[in-house]
């Protein structure tokens, strides 16, 4: 059990990452989906293999220089979930190399992101139960960060209220994250993505009346956004618990422009069964996310 229960912390903290980590799996029994809009440009996918590592992997993420995954293990508060990393031997194999040095505590670490310039960011609940806040940032060096430090502005700070997934996007001002809202169950009663923007070392959420994310955001939950490098593409995930859709479903959202907002979503055809988090190489070509195999999380890569 993690010290966020015992202190006492929203139920959520108990659950938090829990759509993007898998622990509404239980309940995935059968996939309804809405959309009948698809996307077939990404075929497919193949297992990634993570050599000397033999746990879960979840929440890939793959760096800006095409180096290193980024993942963390099971989302589950029965164990200490932190962050981990590999070094690329080639698209579909990577060699473990351990825990992300300074950044992992005894409470829950997970989904990394790192932009171009090196600032990692990254979901913590450590401090939770007095600020309300659980997205941390520190520079990243190759397997290790510095300067470890919450990021200011993008809590909502309302108690439940938890953000509990977020992409830095590569040119490090644009940050997309979810919001989640919990009151006392194992997954979210509303999940939704939210755009802030760098100002100075804080970021500012941009207003719901933007609109940027109008055709994104429903009454289901949406949450694991990616972002390609020109701000153009969005993937994410969705499942709609009170409806049919009870499997999650990875989603492709597209724009022509940085000022308009993003088109209908499209689901991804190439892909079933219990999937989350896309994760998209720089070039656009790779997008990897994670899927449950008899009982397990594995890593899988789509190609473009």
């Amino acid at each position: 059990m993690k010290p966020w229960t015992r202190l006492g912390v929203v139920p959520v903290l108990a659950a938090t990452l829990c759509v993007s980590g898998g622990r509404a799996q239980e309940q995935a029994d059968s996939v309804a989906v809405r959309s009948v809009l698809v996307y077939r440009a990404f075929g497919n996918p193949q297992r990634v293999t993570i050599r000397s590592y033999d746990g879960d992997a979840m929440e890939p993420f793959i760096t800006k220089d095409g180096r290193f995954l980024l993942f963390n293990n099971r989302n589950d508060p029965r164990i200490n979930t932190n962050l981990h990393f590999a070094a690329r031997v080639e698209d579909l194999t990577f060699d473990y190399r351990g825990e992300i040095t300074g950044v992992n505590t005894a409470a829950l670490e997970g989904v990394p992101s790192v932009d171009r310039s090196g600032n990692l960011f990254f979901i913590s609940t450590r401090s939770y139960k007095e600020t309300l806040s659980t997205l941390y940032r520190g520079r990243w060096n190759d397997g290790g960060a510095a300067d470890v430090q919450l990021v200011a502005g993008v809590s909502r700070r309302q108690p439940g209220m938890v953000t509990f997934d977020a992409e830095i996007a590569a040119d490090g001002n644009t940050l997309f994250l979810v919001d989640g809202r919990f009151s006392g169950g194992d997954v979210p009663e509303t999940a939704d993505i939210a755009i802030a923007v760098r100002d100075g070392t804080a970021f500012q959420r941009l207003p719901p009346e933007s609109g940027l994310l109008k055709n994104v955001n429903t009454g289901a939950l949406e949450y694991a956004p990616a972002v390609s490098g020109d701000l153009l593409e969005l993937f994410f995930t969705r499942i709609d618990l009170s409806g049919g859709l009870k499997m999650p479903v990875i989603f492709r959202a597209a724009r022509g422009s940085t000022e308009a907002p993003f088109g209908m979503p499209e689901q991804l055809s190439s892909i079933s069964g219990f999937v989350e988090a896309p994760a998209l190489s720089s070039d656009g070509r790779s997008l990897y996310f994670h899927k449950r195999e008899g009982g397990r999380f594995v890593i899988l890569r789509l190609t473009r």
